[in-house]
């Protein structure tokens, strides 16, 4: 990933991302140790096929579950990405409103003070 496209606070040498790397990487091993167990499954009934055989359609099976997956993964986080934008832009309006609030709040309340110390001056 460039530093263009990292996000920030994404910096490589965290702990914290690191941890998310490793965590990444034995989850897909699961995957892959999945896949692998799911072909062997599919091919045990097929007495017929030669050891070549089996082992050719097991590299096929795993290879078509993992693409699978990593279609699936890309989809959802494809999918997180759009929703952290979407609810960072509705954060950011949010606190736009507060702060316009805020200062409408405070202008009131100045110019309410003034109007009581304009009338008690002049009684």
């Amino acid at each position: 990933m460039t530093d263009a496209a990292r996000p920030a606070g994404r910096d490589p040498g965290r702990p914290a991302v690191l941890a998310e790397q490793v965590e990444g990487y034995l989850l897909w091993q699961a995957r892959v140790a999945e896949a692998e167990e799911r072909a062997r499954a599919f091919t045990e009934p097929l007495h017929w096929l030669t050891g070549a055989q089996r082992e050719e359609i097991e590299r096929h099976y795993v290879r078509d579950c993992l693409t699978r997956a990593r279609t699936d993964l890309q989809r959802v986080a494809d999918r997180c990405r759009e929703l952290r934008g979407e609810y960072e832009e509705r954060y950011r309006l949010l606190r736009m409103r507060c702060v316009a609030l805020t200062v409408a709040g405070f202008a009131v309340a100045a110019v309410v003070a003034l109007l009581l110390t304009a009338t008690a001056a002049h009684p």
